[in-house]
């Protein structure tokens, strides 16, 4: 049976996806921007990507009503650049959120959506609740590319390869707020705190790590792109994979009626099962305060 791939957003972000999943034949895609010419073009370069042998294909259109057949949405489509924190567009970015979530639910209602949008753990919560789609099937893919930056940095700190860093999550807030969880991390087998002397470095490093990119380039791409296709490949190929997202929660971890990054593990049918994990107590404080500005800028919105 041939799937689809349905993503709205023909940025950077989500044209990377599709040249991913477009390469590595994993199904036909579609692209969706609000720019009918924008979604066109960059359907027609990736298009050039397509494996010989290959029996799928991309395309490009304005049309939310050619959704309809999706079995992954992927939403990377913004209003505008954030330049100072992940949440200045906040309210158009919910605005746009809203109308996208009623989109999808007239036509393709039995679909996993995948958020990478910003702020992107307010914008899970949103589409969520405005979709009345089931918890599991609203994931927010951004918690996963800030544990590849936690990793990166514990390798550059000590000088050793990525590969040799165990157990680094990092959790909450998609944001500011961001908690990478230090207590089970271990390097060559060995724990981490015997290696470092503090935490905070690092943790200002990795949530800074978009602020250090953007002095360079004018916003990442490959990192959120590499995250997203490992869960469409996952969810497509019947896998399992186990990373920390964001979901709205129901009492996990302490917390109702708030969308952060937690441990999930997700398949075919989307989330299967949000991990319990051991955190030491400055973890399980600094995750009630991300959890708590999450639930702030929720409730600004709602005001």
């Amino acid at each position: 049976m041939i799937l689809l791939i349905s993503i709205l957003g023909s940025g950077k972000v989500g044209a990377s996806i599709a040249f991913l999943c477009v390469s590595n034949e994993l199904d036909d895609v579609l692209l969706v921007n609000t720019t009918k010419e924008k979604a066109i073009g960059e359907s027609l370069d990736i298009a050039s990507a397509i494996p010989e042998n290959s029996k799928f294909s991309i395309r490009g259109t304005d049309n939310y009503s050619e959704l309809v057949g999706s079995d992954v949405i992927i939403i990377a489509a913004s209003v505008g650049v954030y330049t100072k924190h992940r949440a200045e567009n906040m309210d158009f970015q919910v605005e746009m959120i809203k109308e996208i979530a009623e989109k999808i639910k007239q036509y393709c209602p039995s679909a996993i959506v995948l958020l990478v949008s910003n702020p992107l753990d307010v914008l899970t919560y949103f589409f969520q609740k405005i979709s009345g789609f089931s918890r599991f099937k609203v994931i927010g893919i951004a918690s996963s590319l800030d544990t590849s930056r936690f990793r990166y940095y514990i390798s550059e700190k000590l000088s050793v390869p990525q590969s040799s860093v165990s157990n680094a999550l990092v959790l909450g807030e998609h944001g500011d707020s961001m908690v990478p969880i230090f207590s089970g991390v271990s390097v060559g087998g060995n724990p981490l705190f015997s290696m470092i002397d503090s935490r905070e470095t690092i943790t200002e490093n990795v949530r800074n790590y978009w602020r250090t990119l953007r002095t360079f380039k004018s916003r990442s791409q490959f990192g959120i792109a590499k995250n997203t296709f490992d869960v469409i490949n996952a969810i497509l190929k019947k896998k399992e994979i186990s990373i920390p997202a964001s979901i709205v929660l129901d009492g996990e971890y302490g917390e109702h009626d708030v969308a952060m990054g937690v441990p999930v593990k997700i398949d075919q049918n989307g989330v299967s099962e949000i991990q319990k994990i051991k955190l030491d107590d400055t973890e399980l404080s600094s995750l009630k305060k991300s959890s708590q500005k999450i639930r702030n800028d929720i409730k600004s919105v709602h005001d």
